[in-house]
């Protein structure tokens, strides 16, 4: 499995809405596996397509520490293509949350406390999901990057701009 590069803001392909796709087929699974080894390779613990330069909506996550011990019952990685979600919790919760394309950055963000969420799985199976805490967040997080929104985007214009100028600048000590 090969290990893509992770697309930082401000690039403009993180703004785009991504394509849905018609069927999870080989293709689709071979960027799945490369996703996750990119994902893991870098500390995350979710990937949306479009940080790694391909607009469509393909999702991985793997919650290392989930609290409800899902790992134990053989649920992640969890891949997902075309995810919608169906129905949102009124119960909303705000937490700091992180993203591999935008580093070095911590974002308090308010998001519904639960979600149900429909999705195509790495088998082209169509799955629904309801679910709470870390993984529902973590899923609206990877979810927003197909819709071409970034943890930036919830930040006032002020402080958007402040974080742009700074990723710019990590961006350009890098290069």
């Amino acid at each position: 499995m090969a290990i893509l590069k992770i697309i930082t803001a401000p690039d403009p392909i993180l703004a785009k809405v991504a394509a849905s796709i018609e069927k999870v087929n080989d293709d689709i699974r071979i960027l799945m596996d490369n996703m996750l080894s990119t994902m893991y390779e870098n500390r995350g613990v979710g990937l949306a397509a479009p940080q790694v330069g391909v607009s469509k909506r393909v999702v991985v996550i793997d919650l290392q520490n989930d609290e409800d011990q899902e790992r134990e019952k053989g649920f992640y990685p969890l891949f997902m293509a075309n995810p919608e979600i169906t129905e949102i919790s009124e119960v909303t919760v705000i937490a700091e949350e992180a993203c591999l394309s935008v580093p070095e950055q911590r974002i308090s963000v308010e998001r519904p406390k639960e979600i149900t969420v429909e999705y195509l799985d790495y088998n082209n199976e169509h799955k629904s999901l309801t679910t709470s805490g870390w993984l529902a967040r973590a899923i609206q997080h990877e979810k927003d990057h197909l819709d071409g929104i970034i943890l930036i985007n919830y930040l006032s214009r002020l402080k958007k701009d402040m974080v742009i100028r700074r990723l710019k600048k990590i961006k350009k000590l890098a290069a």
